[in-house]
């Protein structure tokens, strides 16, 4: 599902702080937020006030879009963080940080999650020494994350981690940069997750 920068960003702008959602642009002067510190649009101090049910749907479409969801895929998530033990929002957030292209992004081989899910479609990504091209594919404890030995897989990760998109990995993931591979050490906690979501929306709306 192919997004142009200008719509991208105006998620940023909306929200009024960065979602890094472009990669290596949110690190530059043309960062949607930067340039202009208030909302989209040419009316925007007209605005009435956003109902509960706004913004449940807001909050969640925000989500869809941070992880790179359609509708389908992200019901099947919440189905699933649903019928897990504890607090419902916790195991979706968590669900979400284990998919494949988010660790890969996290961990800095690809610059944003698009970028990630374009590596592993294409081969560039071994997940415990065997190739994985299921970007939702969930990461479990002691997984290893590696590049195909090919020189192509090898200078996309070294670009990436040269640019620093993503200087600081998550304490549940560790990584080595020479050659570029990560290993999973731990599920990921509340807070360890730095994007500003409120999950509890997320859930009241998925649950109406």
């Amino acid at each position: 599902m192919a997004r142009t920068f200008h719509s991208v960003c105006k998620l940023c702008r909306r929200e009024g702080t960065q979602l890094y959602l472009k990669g290596a642009r949110c690190f530059t002067v043309k960062c949607a937020v930067k340039k202009r510190e208030y909302p989209p649009g040419a009316h925007v101090w007209r605005r009435q006030k956003i109902s509960d049910f706004g913004m449940k749907l807001r909050e969640t479409q925000k989500v869809k879009r941070i992880y790179g969801l359609n509708h389908r895929q992200f019901r099947r998530i919440y189905a699933e963080a649903s019928r897990m033990k504890g607090n419902t929002g916790e195991n979706l957030i968590q669900l979400l940080e284990r998919r494949l292209m988010n660790v890969v992004a996290l961990l800095g081989f690809a610059g944003s999650r698009p970028a990630a899910r374009q590596m592993i479609g294409h081969g560039h990504v071994r997940v415990n020494g065997r190739r994985m091209d299921v970007a939702s594919y969930q990461v479990r404890v002691g997984d290893t994350i590696t590049l195909h030995t090919r020189e192509r897989s090898q200078k996309l990760a070294k670009q990436s981690l040269d640019v620093g998109l993503q200087a600081r990995v998550p304490p549940w993931l560790t990584r080595t940069e020479d050659p570029p591979s990560g290993k999973v050490i731990a599920h990921p906690t509340r807070e360890d997750i730095t994007i500003p979501i409120n999950e509890n929306l997320v859930v009241e709306f998925c649950s109406r």
